[in-house]
């Protein structure tokens, strides 16, 4: 499009300072006519460009003339790569390359933004980029979705109005309308299969802004309070930050926490093996106390 193709030369002038209309007409494969005429609007526009001839000469923006709020400044080109290299590592089409590529700006901008690398990928990342290419499909076109769903009360098959694709909590989620629970959930992707996009068409409700808040559909219910062996405060401390326990004269580490689901936190705890004990709540030690005769039992 030709609006690229100007935001791309102007770009370009920002970085390079003086460039040649061969230069550009490569760089966009394009006409060296239709260089000079973009130059032309370009100037229309209000931006004053100074073409010089001979050696050394070329085309410019003319020295002392800012574009501080007409283009973006070379910080914001890296934040904005860094954050489509993001998308890139969940989806197949490479927006950062075909952006780059737009404003001819890759060799300036992208090594010093390498310095930032945000993969948001799984080890299911093939299916994952599917997934999420079908949900923009159905958001844009607003066809509901049906996919078969597990989770820990066991598994079920779901239609629901998709809304919003969320990353958060380390994980993706599709933020969606359940048409048989007549409510707002959200569903894990990695728990989602046979997604299949309908031919259905509905109409988008109305969010109401309690629903807008992602984290009230996580609630800390189940509160526990455990000790763990000095040991495990480096896993404390990646998962929890370094302010998640009280520390004892002996190094042991006094941890309150509270968990959404409580099978989660069973599993959790039980990855510490020996070296965590609950100290409350009682059902909690009760199903650890049984889970470990039911491991000795299995190993006896």
């Amino acid at each position: 499009m030709k609006i690229d193709r100007l935001i791309g030369i102007i770009s370009i002038l920002q970085q390079k300072k003086r460039v040649t209309a061969p230069y550009l007409a490569k760089k966009f494969e394009v006409s060296r006519r239709t260089i000079n005429r973009d130059i032309e609007d370009i100037c229309r526009a209000g931006i004053p460009i100074v073409t010089t001839q001979g050696r050394g000469g070329g085309i410019s923006i003319m020295d002392g003339f800012k574009l501080d709020s007409a283009v973006f400044t070379t910080e914001e080109l890296q934040a904005i790569f860094a954050g489509l290299r993001s998308i890139d590592s969940v989806s197949h089409t490479p927006f950062e390359e075909r952006l780059a590529s737009k404003i001819a700006g890759k060799g300036s901008v992208n090594p010093l933004s390498d310095c930032i690398l945000i993969d948001l990928s799984s080890h299911y990342k093939d299916s994952l980029a599917i997934k999420i290419e079908l949900l923009k499909k159905a958001i844009s076109q607003k066809r509901l979705v049906r996919f078969h769903y597990y989770y820990s009360k066991g598994e079920a098959d779901k239609l629901i109005e998709p809304y919003r694709i969320v990353f958060r909590w380390s994980s993706w989620y599709i933020f969606g309308f359940c048409t048989e629970r007549q409510d707002f959930r959200m569903y894990k992707l990695n728990r989602l299969w046979n997604l299949q996009v309908t031919d259905t068409a509905f109409e988008p409700r109305n969010i109401p802004e309690q629903h807008k808040d992602f984290d009230r559909h996580i609630i800390d219910e189940y509160m526990i309070t455990a000790v763990f062996d000095s040991s495990e405060k480096y896993r404390l401390i990646e998962e929890y930050g370094a302010g998640c326990y009280t520390e004892a004269e002996d190094g042991s580490l006094l941890f309150r926490r509270g968990f959404t689901n409580i099978d989660v936190m069973i599993s959790w705890l039980l990855g510490f093996g020996d070296k965590v004990k609950v100290v409350e709540p009682l059902e909690i030690r009760e199903r650890l106390k049984r889970i470990a005769q039911n491991i000795y039992d299995k190993y006896k």
